[in-house]
C-alpha cells in the first residue's frame, strides 16, 4: 500500500491544484479583459501646440457603442468596424477629425486602392479600436487628456503598407506622392520615417506626440498592430482593382529595354567608308597608271607625238583636207551644229541691233528695270524664324497651328541664369536628428536675399509703350486670375513666397534651431506642392502665383536630386503671347526691352548672370546684320574696284585713261544690281516675303555670273581683229554670236537649277531659289542687250581716243599696236601648255580623284543641325545664356502630347485610353508615357505626364473634400469653405465611389477646372489645367498632357527629342485609334533635319540632271560633253562636303542655300571651258583642251574667280559666327574648288576623254573663215 500511495496524488494537493489553475485562469482572464479598454474616448482640452486641434480624452473603459449619426462617416473611413452595435474607443467628433487628418494622403493615395486601404487601417486602428490597450499605451497625461501616446506597430504591416504607397504618382506635380507627405523625397522615404513624420507633432498637423514603436513580436505586454496589409498588386474586398503600372512598379510588365544602338559600320576594326574609298582609290590608280604606262609604251613604239590623242584611234578631222566636203557628220552632229549656227546668227543680229540703237536698248531696259523694282515698295522683309524654316505645309507648323488655336500660343520666357564666383559652401546640421547636409554658396542665406533683391528689382521694371506704363503685371502669366493675380515667377525664392521676410524665418531657442530656411528649402524641393512644410513655422511651399516651383526649373548645377548641391539658380518670368495684338505684343517687347537694360547695367560683385528674353536673339541677329553691314559694303567696293580695273586692257601709261574701263566696269555692276532689284520687285509684287538669306546672298551670286559673263565678252572684244570691211556693230554681233550661246548655256542651266530648287519643302530654299533664277536670267537678258549697247559705246569712245569717265577730252590720235593681255599670254603661253604636259596630267587626275574620294568617305560624317550660339554676334550676351544653359541646367523643354478633338472622355472606354490610373489600359496614353520615361536617356523623356484626367478622378471622389456643392443653388463649393448646406458632388455608394461618366462627367468638370489649391484640397485644376483642355458645352475638344524632355544641348540632341517624341505619339495613336501628336515650341525649328540629308540629295540632284538635259541641248546635243560638265560640278558639290566636314562646317538650311548656289556658280566654272572644248577644231583632245583653257580660262579666272576671292577675304573679318562659318568658309571653299576643277581638272579630262570633234560644226567652221585673217588661227 505504501508503495502505491508513494505513486498516486494525495486529495490534498490535488484540490491545491485545482485551486492554483483555476486562479490562474482568473488572472489570465483578468489580463485579457484589461486588454480590451480603450486608452481614449472623445476629445476634451486644445492641443497647446497645433492651434485648431485637440486631445483626446483619457478612457480606459470598455468600447461603447457609437452614436447613429456617426454611421455613414464609420462606413466611409473604417467599413471594417461597421458592424454589430459598433462599439469604439472613438465618438463622431474624432471620426470627424479624422476625416479632415485624411484629405491630403488621400487626394495623393486613393489613386492606389490597396495603398490608401493600408494606411486607413493604421489610423483606423489608431482612432477607433476596441482593442487599443492592446497595442497603445498611454504615457502622458494631462488632466483628462492624453498628450502622449506609444503605438506598437508590426513591422510587418509597416513594411506592406510601405510597399503599397512608395511608387504612387503625383499626376499635376511629376512627383512620388509620398514626396509630399514623408517630409522628405520619397528617395529617401522609409517604411518608418513615413510613419515616424506622420505622427510627429512637428509637421503641424498631430496635436500630441505619438510615438511608433516597430516590432512584430510582442513588448511589454503590448502585442502590435499588425493587421493584413493588401500589395498594389492586390484587388480589394469592395471590387477595388489592383493599383496601375504608374502606382506600382509591380504591376508592371519588365522594365522596358531600350534597343541597343547600332554598331558602327567597321571593316578591320575601321570605318567601313574611309576603308571602301582607300580600297577604291588604290585600285583606280593601278588601273589608271597601268593605263597611262601602256599607252605611253605604245605610243613611243609607234613614234607618235607627245600631244597625240589617247583614246582616239584616228584624227577626226584634218581642215587642210584637199576635199573638206567629203566629210560624213552624223545626223546629232548636223542637228548640233545647225542649232549652234541659229544661234549664233540670232545672237549676232540682236548684238548688231544693240550696238546701232544703243538708245533705244538703254532706254528700254531702264524703263524695265525700273517698273520692275517698283515692286520694292511692297517688299516685305521676313525675319521670323518659323516663316524662315518651317513651310505652312509641313507637320510642325500644322501641329504648331493647332496647339497655338486650341490652347494659345507658347508662353514668351524672361530668364536669368545666376551663379556666384565666391566658393564657400557650408554645412546645415537638423535639429534633433539627421545627417548633416552641404548647401552650396549660391543657397547661402545672405547670397539669397542678394539673389531676391535682383528678383524684386526685375520684377519693379516700368517700361514706356506709347505714353503708357508697362509693368510686369500687365504681361505675366498669372493662372489664377482673377482670384489670384499674382505673376508665375519660377525662381527658388518662391518657396520663401518672394519675400525677405519669410526667407529669415526660423523657429528655436537660445541653443538650437529647429527649422529654417535650410528645412524650408529641403522639405519644399522633395514636395513642391504643399501649402505646409510641416514643421514649427508652417510656410507653404507653393508659390504666390498658386502653383508648384519644381527645383528642375528653378536650379542647375546640381547633381542627381541634390538640389542642396546646386551651383546656379535659375529664375524665369513666363509672358503672355501675344501673337495677334500688335499693341500687348509691343507693351511686351518694351517692357522686354527695358529688362535688358537693366539687366546689361546691373553690377554685382558675388553674383554673376546672364539672361535671355523673347527678343533677344532677334535683336542680336539685327545688330549682327547691322554690324556686318559695313563688312559686306567693303567686301562688294574690293569686287567694284577690282572689276572696273581689271576689265581693261592698258596697252601703255600715256593710254590709261583710254584704255581703262572703269565706266563699263560700273555700268556691268549697275546691271547686276538691277537684275537683283528686278527679281526682288517682281516677286514682291506677288506679295511673296523676302528672306535676309536672299539679301544677303542672291547679290554674291548674280555678281559672280553676271562679272563672269561681262569679262567674257570684254576680253573677247580685246582679242579679236575685225575683218575687213567689218563695221564695229558687225564685229561686236558676230563676237555675241560667239560668247552668247555658251552664257546662255551657263545662266539658263542655272536658271533652270535655281527653279527646280523652288520646289524645296523648306522655305528658306525656296524663297532663296525662286529669287536667285529670276535674278540670274534677268542679268543675262540685262547682258546681252544693256551691256552689249554699253560696250558699242565704249568702243568707239576708245577708237577716238576720248578718256574713260571724261568722254568729252580726247587725246592725240596715234597708232597703237594691240596685243594680247599679260593673263591671257600667261594661260595660253605657261599655265595651258604646263597642266596638260604628259606627266603632270595623270598627277592631276589621282590627286582630284583622291580628293573625291576623301569626300565621299567622310560625307556621312558631316553633322546636321545648327549651334545655336553660331548665330549670334562674338560680343553677344547671349552667348553667355547658351553656355550657362547647356552647362547648369537639367531639364529640356516642356513636351505636349495632344488629343485631338473627338475622343469621347465621358465614356470608360475612352478614358481608359487615356489615363494612368486603376483600371485604366496598360497602354494608355499617360502609362505609354510613363514608360517612356524609365528610359529617358534613350527616348529623352524626363517624366510621367501631368494628367489633368486622373487629378479629376481623384478630385471628384465622395470621400474627398474637394468637390461639394451647395444644395441650395447647385453652385461649385470650394474645400475651404465651411458651410452646412455643402454637399458632397456624389454619394458614398459603390456606384458613386466609380469614376464619373456621361453627364456626371461633364457636369462636375468646370468645378474641377476652376478649383483653386488649398490646404484642404490640394487637387483643384485650376492653375495646373485651365488650359490644358480645350472645353466647351459640347464636350471636351483637344487637350494635352504635358511632360518635360531630358537636358537637350546640341543639335543631334534637339533632333533626336523630336524623333523620339514622334515615334512615341505615333504608337500612342496606334494603340488609341484616336490622332495624338507631340509638341514643343523648338519642333518647328528643328523639323527641317528630320529630312535634310534627303532634302539635300534631293535638290542637288536635281539641279544636276537640269544642268545635264539644259547642257545636252545647247551644247548642240552633245550628250557626252554635258556629262562631263555634271560630272565635274557633282565632283565639286562632294568635296565641298569634304569640306564641310574639315572645317566643322554642319548642314543646315544655310549650308544647303550655299550648296544649292555652288552648283549654279560651278556652272560658270565649267559651262564655258567645255564649250570652247567641243567647238574648237584643233586637232587632238590635248590641243583643243590647250585651246579652250588660253581662250577661256583667264577670262574665268579673272572674272570670277579673282573677283570672288578678293570679296570673300573681307568676310573673315566679320563679327558674326555665321557669316564667319557659313560665307566666308563655305564662299571660300566654292570659289577655290570651282576654280581647281574648272580650270585645273577639267582641261585635264577633256585632255583624255573628252568629246570628239564635231565634224558638221568643223566644216561649217572652215566654210565660214576659208579666205579671211582667221583662218590660220584654226590651225594655230
Amino acid at each position: 500500500m505504501s508503495s502505491v500511495r508513494g505513486m498516486g496524488v494525495s486529495p490534498g494537493r490535488n484540490v491545491l491544484s485545482v485551486l492554483f489553475f483555476i486562479v490562474l485562469l482568473s488572472e489570465g482572464h483578468i489580463r485579457w479583459v484589461e486588454a480590451q479598454h480603450c486608452v481614449w474616448y472623445g476629445q476634451c482640452g486644445e492641443s497647446q501646440v497645433v492651434h485648431g486641434k485637440k486631445y483626446n480624452c483619457n478612457y480606459t473603459g470598455p468600447a461603447k457603442p457609437l452614436p447613429a449619426d456617426g454611421y455613414d462617416l464609420l462606413k466611409e473611413l473604417c467599413p471594417g468596424y461597421n458592424y454589430g452595435n459598433r462599439s469604439l474607443c472613438c465618438d463622431v467628433a474624432q471620426l470627424s477629425t479624422l476625416k479632415d487628418a485624411l484629405q491630403v494622403p488621400l487626394q495623393f493615395l486613393s489613386r492606389c486602392p490597396a495603398c490608401f486601404f493600408n494606411l486607413i487601417n493604421l489610423f483606423c486602428e489608431l482612432t477607433c479600436s476596441p482593442h487599443q490597450s492592446q497595442f497603445m499605451n498611454g504615457t502622458q497625461f494631462n488632466g483628462t487628456n492624453v498628450v502622449e501616446v506609444d503605438y506598437y506597430i508590426g513591422e510587418t504591416f509597416a513594411n506592406g503598407m510601405y510597399n503599397a504607397c512608395k511608387d504612387v504618382e503625383a499626376p499635376s506635380s511629376n512627383v512620388k506622392a509620398l514626396s509630399m507627405l514623408c517630409g522628405k523625397d520619397a528617395k529617401e522615404c522609409t517604411a518608418t520615417n513615413w510613419i515616424e513624420y506622420m505622427f510627429d507633432i512637428n509637421n503641424g498637423q498631430t496635436p500630441f506626440p505619438i510615438n511608433p514603436i516597430f516590432t512584430d513580436v510582442p513588448v511589454a505586454g503590448h502585442t502590435p498592430m499588425n493587421n493584413k496589409t493588401f500589395a498594389c498588386t492586390e484587388g480589394l474586398d469592395d471590387g477595388s482593382g489592383p493599383c496601375s503600372c504608374q502606382d506600382c512598379t509591380k504591376a508592371c510588365g519588365p522594365k522596358p529595354v531600350p534597343p541597343p544602338l547600332p554598331p558602327p559600320w567597321t571593316i578591320l576594326g575601321m570605318d567601313a567608308m574611309t576603308v571602301i574609298m582607300w580600297i577604291s582609290y588604290m585600285a583606280f590608280l593601278l588601273v589608271f597608271i597601268g593605263a597611262v604606262l601602256g599607252t605611253w609604251c605604245y605610243r613611243k613604239r609607234t613614234i607618235m607625238s607627245e600631244y597625240g590623242p589617247i583614246l582616239d584611234s584616228n584624227n577626226p578631222l584634218s581642215l587642210n583636207s584637199d576635199n573638206p566636203d567629203q566629210v560624213n557628220a552624223s545626223c546629232c552632229e548636223t542637228m548640233g551644229e545647225r542649232f549652234e549656227n541659229a544661234m549664233r546668227i540670232c545672237f549676232s543680229n540682236w548684238g548688231s541691233f544693240c550696238v546701232r540703237h544703243p538708245s533705244v536698248v538703254i532706254l528700254g531696259s531702264l524703263i524695265l528695270v525700273v517698273a520692275c523694282s517698283g515692286g520694292l515698295v511692297y517688299m516685305q522683309i521676313t525675319t521670323d524664324p518659323v516663316e524662315l524654316w518651317s513651310a505652312p505645309t509641313s507637320q510642325a507648323r500644322q501641329e504648331k497651328d493647332y496647339f497655338d488655336s486650341h490652347f494659345g500660343p507658347f508662353f514668351r520666357t524672361v530668364q536669368l541664369i545666376i551663379t556666384t564666383p565666391i566658393n564657400n559652401n557650408t554645412i546645415y546640421s537638423p535639429y534633433p536628428i539627421g545627417s548633416d547636409v552641404p548647401f552650396s554658396a549660391i543657397l547661402d542665406l545672405d547670397m539669397l536675399h542678394q539673389v531676391l533683391d535682383l528678383q524684386l528689382q526685375v520684377e519693379g521694371i516700368v517700361a514706356t509703350y506709347e505714353g503708357q506704363n508697362v509693368t510686369l503685371k500687365d504681361l505675366c502669366l498669372a493662372p489664377l486670375a482673377p482670384y489670384n493675380d499674382n505673376c508665375t515667377i519660377l525662381s527658388v525664392l518662391n518657396y520663401f513666397q518672394n519675400s525677405h521676410e519669410v526667407l529669415d524665418h526660423s523657429v528655436g531657442d537660445d541653443f538650437y534651431t529647429f527649422t529654417d530656411y535650410h528645412s524650408h528649402f529641403l522639405y519644399c524641393v522633395s514636395a513642391p506642392a504643399t501649402l505646409d512644410d510641416m514643421s514649427k513655422s508652417h510656410d507653404p511651399c507653393l508659390g504666390t502665383y498658386g502653383g508648384p516651383i519644381f527645383p528642375w526649373l528653378a536650379m542647375g548645377g546640381y547633381d542627381e536630386t541634390n538640389y542642396n548641391n546646386a551651383t546656379a539658380l535659375v529664375i524665369t518670368f513666363p509672358l503672355n503671347n501675344y501673337q495677334n495684338d500688335t499693341v500687348k505684343l509691343g507693351k511686351a517687347l518694351a517692357w522686354e526691352k527695358e529688362v535688358i537694360t537693366f539687366m546689361k547695367s546691373f553690377h554685382n560683385p558675388n553674383l554673376t548672370i546672364a539672361f535671355n528674353t523673347e527678343r533677344s536673339i532677334t535683336d542680336e541677329l539685327n545688330r549682327e546684320s547691322n554690324s556686318d553691314i559695313s563688312t559686306i559694303v567693303i567686301s562688294y567696293a574690293i569686287m567694284f574696284i577690282y572689276i572696273s580695273l581689271a576689265l581693261g586692257h592698258i596697252r601703255s601709261f600715256s593710254r590709261v585713261m583710254v584704255d581703262s574701263k572703269i565706266s563699263l566696269g560700273i555700268a556691268g555692276i549697275v546691271i547686276v544690281l538691277s537684275s537683283v532689284s528686278s527679281s526682288l520687285g517682281i516677286f514682291s509684287y506677288f506679295g511673296v516675303p523676302i528672306t535676309l538669306i536672299v539679301i544677303e546672298v542672291i547679290p554674291f551670286l548674280v555678281l559672280a555670273v553676271g562679272v563672269d559673263n561681262i569679262f567674257i565678252i570684254e576680253q573677247t572684244y580685246q582679242r579679236d581683229e575685225r575683218m575687213p570691211q567689218e563695221e564695229l556693230h558687225q564685229q561686236i554681233g558676230r563676237i555675241l554670236g560667239d560668247v552668247a550661246p555658251s552664257m546662255f548655256l551657263s545662266s539658263f542651266s542655272e536658271t533652270v537649277a535655281f527653279f527646280l530648287g523652288a520646289l524645296s519643302n523648306m522655305p528658306a530654299v525656296r524663297t532663296f531659289s525662286m529669287f536667285a533664277g529670276l535674278a540670274v536670267f534677268i542679268d543675262f537678258l540685262l547682258q546681252i542687250s544693256c551691256f552689249v549697247s554699253l560696250l558699242g559705246l565704249d568702243a568707239k569712245r576708245q577708237e577716238e581716243n576720248r578718256l574713260d569717265i571724261v568722254c568729252c577730252v580726247k587725246l592725240p590720235d596715234r597708232q597703237e599696236t594691240k596685243t594680247d593681255s599679260f593673263l591671257f599670254r600667261f594661260f595660253k603661253n605657261v599655265y595651258a601648255p604646263f597642266i596638260l604636259k604628259e606627266w603632270v596630267r595623270p598627277i592631276i587626275v589621282a590627286v582630284f580623284v583622291g580628293m573625291l574620294s576623301f569626300s565621299i568617305a567622310v560625307v556621312n560624317k558631316v553633322e546636321v543641325g545648327l549651334d545655336q550660339k553660331l548665330s549670334m554676334p562674338d560680343d553677344s550676351y547671349v552667348l553667355q545664356y547658351f553656355q550657362n544653359l547647356s552647362m547648369y541646367l537639367h531639364t529640356g523643354p516642356p513636351v505636349y502630347f495632344v488629343v485631338e478633338d473627338g475622343l469621347n472622355y465621358s465614356s470608360a472606354e475612352g478614358q481608359n485610353m487615356v489615363c494612368g490610373g486603376v483600371g485604366c489600359n496598360n497602354n494608355s496614353l499617360v502609362q505609354q508615357v510613363y514608360d517612356a520615361s524609365l528610359i529617358s536617356n534613350y527616348t529623352t523623356i524626363a517624366f510621367t505626364p501631368s494628367s489633368w484626367l486622373d487629378d479629376y478622378f481623384d478630385w471628384v471622389k465622395p470621400q474627398s473634400s474637394c468637390c461639394r456643392y451647395y444644395n441650395t443653388s447647385g453652385a461649385f463649393c470650394n474645400a475651404s469653405v465651411l458651410n452646412p448646406s455643402c454637399v458632397h458632388c456624389r454619394p458614398m455608394t459603390p456606384s458613386g465611389k466609380q469614376r464619373p461618366q456621361g453627364q456626371d462627367f461633364m457636369h462636375f468638370l468646370p468645378m474641377f477646372l476652376s478649383d483653386n489649391p488649398n490646404i484642404k484640397c490640394g487637387k483643384g485644376g485650376h492653375a495646373a489645367y485651365a488650359t490644358a483642355l480645350d472645353f466647351n458645352k459640347s464636350g471636351v475638344g483637344a487637350s494635352y498632357f504635358m511632360t518635360y524632355h531630358t537636358i537637350l544641348k546640341e543639335s543631334p540632341d534637339y533632333i533626336d527629342a523630336l524623333k523620339m517624341a514622334r515615334n512615341l505619339a505615333h504608337n500612342i495613336s496606334q494603340s488609341m485609334g484616336h490622332k495624338v501628336f507631340a509638341y514643343s515650341v523648338f519642333y518647328v525649328f528643328y523639323e527641317q533635319y528630320l529630312t535634310i540629308a534627303y532634302d539635300t540629295a534631293l535638290n542637288l540632284s536635281v539641279s544636276l540632271l537640269s544642268i545635264l538635259l539644259v547642257s545636252t541641248v545647247l551644247l548642240g546635243f552633245e550628250l557626252w560633253s554635258a556629262v562631263l560638265v555634271s560630272l565635274t560640278i557633282a565632283m565639286i558639290l562632294v568635296n565641298m562636303f569634304g569640306v564641310m566636314w574639315l572645317w566643322s562646317i554642319s548642314l543646315n538650311a544655310v549650308s544647303l542655300v550655299n550648296l544649292v548656289m555652288s552648283c549654279g556658280i560651278s556652272v560658270e566654272f565649267c559651262s564655258h571651258i567645255v564649250r570652247a572644248f567641243s567647238i574648237s577644231v584643233k586637232k587632238n583632245r590635248v590641243e583643243r583642251a590647250e585651246d579652250a583653257l588660253a581662250h577661256m580660262g583667264s577670262s574665268v579666272f579673272s572674272g570670277i574667280t579673282l573677283t570672288k576671292f578678293g570679296g570673300i577675304l573681307i568676310l573673315a573679318l566679320s563679327k558674326s559666327q555665321i557669316f564667319q562659318v557659313f560665307y566666308f568658309r563655305m564662299y571660300l571653299a566654292i570659289v577655290l574648288l570651282g576654280a581647281t576643277h574648272g580650270l585645273i581638272f577639267l582641261p585635264v579630262l577633256l585632255s583624255y576623254i573628252g568629246p570628239s570633234v564635231n565634224k558638221a560644226k568643223a566644216l561649217a567652221a572652215n566654210k565660214r573663215y576659208a579666205g579671211t585673217e582667221r583662218e590660220h588661227l584654226l590651225n594655230y
